[in-house]
């Protein structure tokens, strides 16, 4: 159970329990599903691929979590002084960059997926890392 003295510190920044390492393994989740329904749906319904392959999805996704992870393990770093978690992260956060500027109209398309998936994951065990090395 949260309680308020665990929760915020007196800036009122949310602080314990690891819940913005949560919130970015959550967001690297969703962006996951996000990859994968998107080739589900346009094998399915290849009408419905022009909304979901809009580039500024991804640019607002990339947008978030860069803040996110700059946030999350930037402070991890400062609270349990490994390094770890923000390398992996930070490679992450290349693979998707680079992945953004492949784009969908190169004729690259699966290696942009893959590119996406592979830094997402990354940057998951980055937050995991983080949260492991806090708690």
């Amino acid at each position: 159970m949260f309680t308020a003295t665990k929760l915020w510190n007196k800036d009122g920044l949310l602080i314990r329990d690891g819940l913005w390492d949560r919130l970015a393994v959550l967001l690297s989740g969703l962006c996951l599903v996000h990859c994968i329904s998107t080739i589900a749906i346009v094998a399915i319904l290849s009408s419905t691929g022009g909304m979901l392959f809009d580039p500024l999805i991804h640019e607002i996704g990339l947008g978030i979590a860069i803040a996110i992870g700059l946030f999350s393990l930037g402070r991890g770093v400062m609270d349990h002084g490994y390094i770890m978690p923000v390398a992996i992260g930070s490679l992450g956060l290349g693979m998707m960059i680079g992945a953004i500027s492949i784009g969908h109209d190169s004729g690259h398309g699966s290696e942009e997926v893959l590119s996406t998936m592979i830094g997402v994951g990354l940057l998951a065990l980055a937050h995991d890392l983080n949260y492991r090395a806090t708690h």
